[in-house]
């Protein structure tokens, strides 16, 4: 309806001006014309068509702008609006005392022109300055009503929201956590991790260039599967110079929550009592545990450094060393756990053949 609206009405003005601009022909043109009345709907013919054209274009600008202020994060919109509001206030009470110069008549247009190119230059400064120092600004005013901005349509939690870090997005898992639902939330994807994963995927390095191009087709796919929750957050320090700093200066004003896999970041964070969710932590902790006298189905893919040892892998990577079971190398065998060691490199689990099978 609203789209009707709007093109109706660029018609209708269109046609309107059409209508009333042959008055300000020439008249020794007027006189040249028979039928002023017919000319006149002529001229309306064309600037509705010309109305019909331009107001198509501001209902499509329209509805862009529409979708990006309803993806854009509350925060950020209410303190854009309020550099706005400061920055049109601040160009009204510096430009008023312009219309009091003395300017010759001929120049009276010079008045008005000041007051918008003023005004205009005002707004984006308002603007600009909020999307530097709006959100703290914010939280220093009420901490709790700002924490409450980060609520959508009342269902998810401030502390809910999650920034993703470029480790994250590349490693890739984060698509499978959101299918299975246990990461709850609005997901945020700041502007910077953005355009580091595109500098990534630029890169000259073919290894590194293909690590940036799949953490892009993964940014892609999870925004396509779920557009609601995931937010690109244009928020951007440019006094901050790595993106680590910039995440949890992020995080820290809009009380949210790192995801990553960095550990590095994740011990950092943690130190500035930012929270943080490591998914090779949460990767670690649900791996299945496997007790002395448990039986496992293992292929032995190596020699292991003992003179009979083998050695296969579980699924999720975990290395198991089996007693006896070289001379299975290459064949799928039953073994018994009978010991599990955890080191700081990862999980060890060491086991036996259940029992004697003829080599593969």
């Amino acid at each position: 309806m609203l789209d009707a609206i709007i093109i109706i009405s660029f018609i209708l003005a269109g046609a309107g001006i059409g209508f009333n601009s042959i008055e300000d022909l020439p008249s020794q043109v007027l006189s040249q014309v028979s039928n002023e009345t017919a000319l006149r709907f002529v001229a309306a013919g064309f600037g509705a068509l010309l109305g019909f054209a331009i107001g198509l274009s501001v209902q499509q600008a329209y509805r862009r702008l529409e979708k990006q202020v309803r993806a854009m994060p509350a925060d950020i919109l209410l303190s854009r609006a309020i550099g706005l509001v400061i920055g049109l206030l601040v160009a009204n009470l510096l430009l008023a005392p312009t219309f009091l110069l003395p300017i010759p008549p001929e120049f009276s247009f010079i008045k008005p022109l000041i007051a918008l190119v003023g005004s205009v230059l005002f707004a984006f400064t308002g603007i600009s300055l909020a999307d530097i120092h709006g959100r703290a600004l914010l939280r220093l005013i009420n901490p709790s009503s700002f924490e409450t901005l980060l609520v959508s349509e009342g269902t998810l939690k401030p502390a809910a929201t999650k920034l993703l870090d470029t480790s994250c997005i590349i490693d890739g898992r984060i698509e499978e956590l959101l299918a299975t639902g246990f990461l709850e939330g609005q997901i945020l994807v700041p502007q910077f991790v953005l355009q580091e994963l595109q500098n990534i995927a630029d890169a000259s390095n073919d290894q590194k260039r293909t690590r940036g191009r799949r953490g892009l087709d993964i940014l892609n796919r999870i925004r396509d599967a779920y557009p609601d929750r995931i937010v690109i957050n244009s928020a951007d320090y440019e006094d901050v110079a790595t993106v680590d700093a910039k995440l949890i200066r992020l995080a820290q004003e809009i009380n949210g929550t790192l995801l990553t896999t960095d550990y590095n970041l994740s011990k950092v964070a943690s130190v500035q009592t930012v929270p943080v969710l490591n998914i090779n932590d949460l990767a670690q902790s649900v791996r299945p545990t496997y007790l002395p006298g448990d039986s496992i189905d293992l292929k032995i893919l190596r020699e292991g450094k003992e003179p009979t040892q083998g050695v296969g892998y579980l699924e999720d990577g975990t290395m198991v060393v089996v007693e006896d079971g070289r001379s299975y190398l290459g064949g799928e065998i039953q073994v018994i756990v009978t010991s599990a060691l955890q080191t700081s490199a990862g999980r060890m689990i060491f086991a036996r053949p259940k029992t004697l099978m003829v080599p593969s």
